[in-house]
């Protein structure tokens, strides 16, 4: 069934005001809320329902609003919620007509509605953004065709990851799952499991690392251990060897992984699709997460600077690899054809699509470098405080939805976040040069 939408009604209340006749309409978040195009975001997001009987979902606007607010003012799930019934300006936002004293929403259907749009379907917030802030004047059409690209590391949330932890928690993750499905084991190693583990980092602490290797043999013992003794008492019955199967195989790859080895390792037991990445920083040689392609305008524009693209690359491919794909989505999200990219020296030997291979530039390219061309490779480095901000204040710094999906939402609704961050400190800086100019003018007359 399609969401029932919120539209204007202009309706009374005899007991309630309206949220229209309480609030500041100059406030920014009631300026971007008149700027935002809800009937394109309607549409984009409409193409998930079907018209088959069910219960309605809930209004396009108030869901698409939550999400903007969550990655603009980087707020968790809870502290939304908390939020939104505290603060008109917020319920405004989203469509409400009257100030609302309890949730209209649970806070789950934050989760469902994100994994149903998923990171296409997302895109819509960035394109949303991009088009309100050429309405606003924040950039030109034209600041659109020249951009910044780079990559970085979107981290989950993880621990990080030893073989140590690892082996013990697989251990103790296989024995509480049997004890739920009442699977009696020879021993649970519960208590020499954790010993084990102490003395490995207490070794390790101390440099004496041939003792620390026997300690996690100890722990990748127990463990191989409690998964024979699981795979003997549930061979030969269904239901149990479908519960146990997933954790089992993550537990057998925990257990016969190598330190130095090839291809794919598990490290983390609750979020087997975390990569480990390295980009050469001296206080953090690896990051554990996935590699993230983030776009910016070239220019700096009246509004600041934009945030053009921004895509999950799970599988940590080479970044000049990853061109043929980002390019052709950053036109198709712009409604533009990109006339320049500038890259870092890590985009060496890409694979642009053919029209586009003279079009990258690569930061200490000599050939063919105009002056004009030479300037706009000095401002290169300029994506670099956009990617701060982007982990610092809207939520890539730290993953915390679930799976490669919840990566790609989070790396597109902190980008949208940013852009929309952007819209209203560029709003607020118009309402007050409007104030400034009418009062000036008001006192500058004479008495």
């Amino acid at each position: 069934m399609r969401p029932r939408e919120r539209r204007e009604t202009g309706a009374q209340d005899l007991f309630r005001s309206r949220l229209d006749q309480v609030i500041d309409l100059k406030h920014p978040l009631v300026r971007l809320a008149g700027r935002v195009d809800w009937g394109f975001l309607e549409g984009r997001f409409g193409e998930v329902y079907t018209d088959e009987p069910g219960h309605p979902p809930l209004p396009t606007r108030l869901m698409a609003g939550l999400a903007i607010l969550k990655h603009t003012y980087d707020l968790s799930d809870e502290v939304l919620c908390e939020r939104w019934v505290e603060t008109p300006y917020y319920q405004f936002f989203c469509g409400e007509e009257f100030f609302q004293h309890r949730l209209v929403f649970d806070r789950s259907s934050l989760t469902r509605w994100r994994n149903r749009m998923g990171e296409e379907r997302l895109q819509a917030l960035i394109q949303e953004s991009l088009s309100v802030a050429v309405k606003t004047e924040a950039i030109k059409p034209t600041d659109l065709c020249q951009v910044i690209v780079d990559t970085t590391v979107q981290p989950k949330n993880v621990t990080f990851p030893t073989d140590a932890k690892l082996l013990n928690r697989a251990r103790e993750k296989l024995v509480r799952l049997a004890q739920l499905h009442d699977v009696r084991l020879r021993q649970s190693y519960a208590r020499v499991g954790k010993f084990a583990l102490i003395q490995h980092q207490r070794y390790a602490h101390a440099k004496q690392f041939n003792r620390a290797k026997r300690a996690l043999k100890k722990l990748r013992t127990y463990l191989g251990r409690v998964i024979r003794d699981i795979a003997r008492k549930i061979e030969g019955r269904g239901v149990l060897e479908v519960k146990f199967a997933k954790l089992l195989a993550l537990a057998r790859r925990v257990r016969d992984q190598q330190p130095h080895q090839r291809g794919p390792k598990v490290y983390s037991l609750h979020a087997p699709e975390v990569e480990c990445i390295g980009k050469g920083k001296a206080h953090k040689p690896y990051e554990f997460g996935v590699k993230v392609s983030v776009a910016t305008t070239l220019s700096h524009a009246k509004g600041g600077q934009f945030v053009t693209h921004a895509k999950a690359l799970p599988g940590n491919p080479y970044d000049g690899h990853t061109l043929q794909t980002v390019i052709p989505d950053m036109e198709t999200l712009v409604g533009n054809t990109i006339r320049r990219v500038i890259a870092d020296k890590g985009y060496r030997g890409h694979n642009a699509p053919p029209d586009y291979k003279f079009r990258v530039f690569i930061s200490g390219q000599k050939r063919g470098v105009t002056p004009q061309i030479k300037r706009a490779l000095r401002r290169r480095s300029a994506v670099e405080p956009v990617i701060g901000h982007l982990k610092c204040e809207h939520r890539m710094g730290r993953n915390y939805l679930w799976f490669r999906q919840g990566d790609a939402a989070n790396a597109v609704l902190a980008a949208a976040g940013y852009n929309f961050r952007r819209l209203i400190r560029w709003l607020r800086l118009l309402v007050s040069q409007i104030l400034g100019a009418m009062f000036g003018d008001f006192l500058s007359c004479p008495a």
